[in-house]
């Protein structure tokens, strides 16, 4: 495959060579014959009508338009090829004999026809324009749909090459994603745009992306270039104000000192106040990260007083990011004093939390309980325990309430230091645990978070790659048509020259597509390997437990010399263990298969904990389950969790009933259903450590579950439920598909 893919670049290489050898000659000639201008007229054939609005454009030279009357003036050289064009007669051609004035008579021009493509043109420019204000419209509530009507507008340009309608479209397609923080998409969208007609907004709209982005070389680069621009004064103050950013976060503090001040001598000459606030506490930081606190600490106290002139919603903002630099500085009183303050202005402003507003937006917050925990921690870095401690806990109450639960795990864990250090051990310990605890359901909530995030992107990017794959056969279209027009312009070329342009086209199609093929296949090749690794390795974590608690049972029969029942045991216990090392490898095993190895297992466990439970399996008569395959191993879980963390603890005897039955022609249902002492009371009896091989286990089984969906079209489902009211006894329902 190699040696092939190198043979045809080598081919591509001597084709364009000799094409660009062709060409050097061809200009040749036409620089040695000399330039005039030839006037002209266009006319409709049948009724001699003037042609206005019609393209005239010599092949590799000069673009004009016919006027009202049909006239038109060009440069040109004897022997060249004159394209014209129009949308009501589509293309002619005209070769230039002399100098004398031209009279080109056209077919097909319909003055009326004309009449009626001006308005299809309209008319799809206001549908175009409909499409790109829904999008908008929905940008913020559903990206789904807004990326929709993208890419209905795009389909509306599909065969009109408007540049500055293509640039709109692809603008708002990088303004959803920035809004939604897929920079790296945003980015590509507003390049594309830029491409097809640069504007001021635009290349704005990239920088600011980058810097989101973190590439601030990237965004120097984009904010310098627009700056030669002739750019609005509000616009040239953003644009200093994003290059002392992009300085600041590349720590060049006195680059970025000299392009803030620029910024902040246009926003005071033109009393644009809400940059004079911004700039001025961006002065300071800049001094505070470089070192010179006493300046900072000046400039920060005059960004105060102009938040606080401004509005109340600013000065909220301002007084967090002081009392943040008196938190670095180590003035705590300082720091405690500006936040009570600021507690009294949030409550004052009517709003539970305020976003951190400016050019580079985060996803800080401001909100009472955060506030409170600061100060607390203030309190805490002073030694003043008792102060702190009502900070503390009332950060944890309102965290509580409003389900905030990184500051309520942050302010727990304070609040166990500081009874620790008065010498409260116990309420130290209990803090702790409700610490530890907090940290545990965060972490649910972050893996949750972090699915929901990886779907999210993969749908996102499923859109995207629709779009540039419309975009791409606009592109190809669009040069098919250009290279239709240039070989109709080199008709009277050598034909030579035209062998080798088309080949050189068709082959580098050919390589393109070729190439693609390649990618795609070696993607979907990699993405079922790593998909098969990742069952694999699932599959060879076996909870060790079984095996464990098995040998331990041997043992005990060997103790109690009960040598008939050891050896029964043990012989079982290594059926079940080679039967599940021989369907270690597959991904599929035929359910008849399956229950064979839980019946085994079933009554292995069941020799261990006969005074502990009794068992069913029930099987529909009706039902052929060498018709269904299910994954090996994949109840034993729940079989283990039912008797392991339901029946065990019972007092009395309990009952483990398995049963299997149609759902559907093709689909089953198996029930695992314990009376035990249900999940909420096992979850209390359980040790940290058997939460964390539950948690581990039960992970690997979803994970599992996960890839096979997503490998063979969501064939295994699962859920779990308590069978009574008062959380006693445990069902697990699994749903399998035939195919």
């Amino acid at each position: 495959m190699t040696k092939l893919l190198s043979l045809f670049l080598f081919l591509c290489l001597v084709s364009f060579q000799e094409s660009v050898a062709q060409n050097d000659s061809d200009e040749a000639k036409k620089i040695s014959r000399a330039v005039f201008t030839v006037r002209g007229e266009i006319r409709g054939k049948t009724d001699r009508t003037p042609v206005s609005d019609a393209t005239i454009r010599v092949v590799g030279g000069e673009v004009v338009k016919t006027n009202a009357f049909g006239r038109f003036t060009i440069r040109t050289r004897i022997g060249d090829q004159l394209v014209i064009e129009h949308p009501s007669f589509g293309q002619e051609f005209h070769t230039i004999s002399d100098g004398e004035p031209l009279l080109v008579l056209v077919d097909g021009f319909d003055a009326q026809d004309l009449e009626t493509k001006k308005q299809e043109r309209v008319t799809n420019f206001k549908r175009h324009k409909v499409l790109l204000d829904s999008a908008v419209l929905f940008k913020k509530k559903d990206i789904d749909k807004s990326i929709e009507y993208i890419e209905k507008a795009l389909e509306n340009l599909y065969d009109n090459n408007d540049q500055k309608q293509l640039s709109d479209s692809y603008t708002i397609l990088g303004d959803i994603y920035a809004y939604w923080k897929q920079y790296d998409l945003a980015i590509s969208n507003y390049k594309i745009a830029l491409e097809m007609y640069s504007t001021s907004r635009l290349w704005i709209s990239l920088g600011t992306t980058q810097l989101l982005n973190k590439e601030y070389e990237e965004a120097i680069v984009s904010f310098t270039t627009i700056l030669r621009n002739n750019l609005s004064r509000y616009q040239q103050t953003t644009s200093y104000e994003s290059l002392g950013d992009a300085h600041k976060a590349l720590k060049k503090y006195d680059k970025a000192l000299e392009y803030y001040n620029k910024a902040l001598a246009i926003a005071k000459e033109d009393l644009i106040t809400p940059k004079i606030t911004d700039l001025n506490s961006k002065i300071a930081d800049n001094y505070a990260a470089k070192g010179d606190v006493k300046i900072a600490n000046g400039l920060f106290l005059n960004s105060l007083n102009l938040a606080s002139e401004e509005n109340v919603n600013r000065a909220i903002v301002e007084q967090n990011r002081v009392a943040d630099f008196y938190n670095a500085t180590n003035s705590y009183d300082k720091e405690i004093e500006l936040r009570k303050q600021n507690l009294v202005d949030l409550k004052k402003s009517g709003v539970e939390e305020k976003e951190i507003s400016g050019l580079l937006k985060d996803s800080t917050t401001i909100t009472s309980q955060k506030i409170n925990y600061k100060i607390g921690n203030a309190f805490l870095l002073q030694e003043k325990y008792d102060e702190a401690i009502p900070y503390f806990e009332k950060s944890i109450s309102e965290a509580n309430t409003k389900g905030d639960l990184i500051v309520e795990k942050d302010a727990t864990r304070k609040i166990s230091e500081t009874y620790e250090s008065l010498g409260a051990f116990e309420k130290a310990k209990q803090a702790f645990e409700e610490y530890v605890q907090l940290v545990n359901e965060l972490v649910l909530v972050k893996e949750q978070e972090i699915s929901q995030a990886s779907r999210f992107t993969k749908r996102i990017q499923e859109n995207q790659i629709r779009i540039l794959s419309l975009e791409a056969d606009r592109v190809i279209e669009r040069s098919r048509n250009e290279n239709y027009l240039r070989e109709q312009g080199l008709i009277e070329e050598s034909n030579t020259r035209q062998k080798y342009t088309i080949y050189s086209l068709i082959f580098g199609m050919t390589l393109l597509v070729f190439t693609i093929y390649l990618l795609y296949r070696n993607s979907k090749q990699q993405k079922l390997a790593n998909n098969l690794l990742a069952l694999k390795s699932l599959r060879t974590q076996m909870n060790p437990h079984f095996i464990f608690n098995a040998l331990n049972s041997v043992n005990n029969y060997i103790a109690i010399n009960d040598e008939r029942n050891a050896n029964r045991y043990l012989s079982e216990f290594s059926t079940l263990m080679r039967s599940v090392l021989e369907n270690s490898d597959e991904d599929f095993i035929p359910l008849s298969k399956e229950l064979e190895l839980l019946e085994l297992y079933v009554r292995l466990e069941h020799m261990r904990f006969q005074d502990k439970f009794e068992y069913e399996i029930n099987v529909d008569e009706s039902l052929n389950v060498s018709d269904f395959q299910i994954p090996p191993m994949l109840l034993q879980p729940y079989i283990e969790n039912a008797i392991w963390h339901g029946l065990r603890y019972k007092k009395e005897k309990g009952y483990l009933r398995i049963s299997i039955s149609a759902k559907t022609d093709e689909m089953l249902e198996i029930s695992i259903e314990d009376d035990g002492i249900g999940r909420k009371r096992s979850m209390e009896l359980k040790t940290k450590n058997q939460l964390r091989q539950k948690s581990k286990g039960m992970g690997n089984i979803k994970k599992r579950i996960a890839i096979l969906n997503d490998m063979y079209k969501d064939k295994v489902d699962v859920s779990i439920a308590d069978v009574s009211e008062d959380g006693h006894g445990t069902k697990v329902i699994l749903t399998l598909k035939k195919d």
